[in-house]
């Protein structure tokens, strides 16, 4: 029976299975491991963790509803995506999202971050180029920045929460410049 199940998506499952080990591993540390490894903040550019951070705060997540509500949209939409680009790609749409996000947060705000709803976000509005065809832009791309980054917009102006709208445009706007860069020939007029 075990051998019929597949590790059809390598880089989303282990994305997957890295961030719920950095989950556990917060919860037996009382998040100081989660602090130290797996959230991005201002600190010395001359430490090894600050670099480090710069990509691992998308594995590190304040609890398990913080996990569960990036991880549902990740692996419903991330082996779609990673079958259609490839996992190469996969991986590096995912850290220059990590490395945009958590560039942009210690650049602007004095606040940790953590967690992988910019990888989300990147790969939401990514999945609207999968079924692209040539010189059409798809009405669900349109859908989604509408839905999506306008909900977010919004936010960042009425809501007053702990959740970074900010990550969330960034990435979103990630996966809307991968689409554009990996399906260019599409867009010819």
């Amino acid at each position: 029976m075990l051998r019929k199940i597949q590790y059809n998506s390598p880089v989303i499952l282990t994305f997957t299975l890295l961030s719920a080990i950095s989950l556990i591993l917060g919860q037996i540390t009382n998040n100081y491991s989660t602090i130290l490894l797996f959230s991005v903040y201002r600190s010395s550019l001359s430490s090894i963790l600050f670099y480090f951070r710069l990509v691992g705060h998308v594995l590190g997540h304040a609890d398990l509803q913080h996990f569960l509500s990036n991880f549902l949209i990740i692996l419903l939409i991330g082996p779609i995506l990673e079958e259609k680009y490839g996992s190469r790609k996969m991986i590096r749409m995912m850290v220059l999202t990590a490395i945009i996000t958590g560039l942009l947060n210690v650049l602007l705000f004095d606040t940790a971050l953590l967690g992988a709803s910019g990888i989300a976000f990147m790969l939401i509005l990514l999945s609207s180029f999968v079924n692209i065809k040539e010189g059409r832009i798809p009405l669900t791309l349109i859908l989604i920045l509408i839905l999506f980054i306008g909900r977010e917009v919004v936010d960042v102006f009425f809501t007053e929460d702990n959740i970074s709208q900010l990550t969330h445009i960034v990435g979103g706007l990630c996966g809307g410049i991968f689409g554009f860069s990996t399906n260019q020939k599409n867009y010819r007029i």
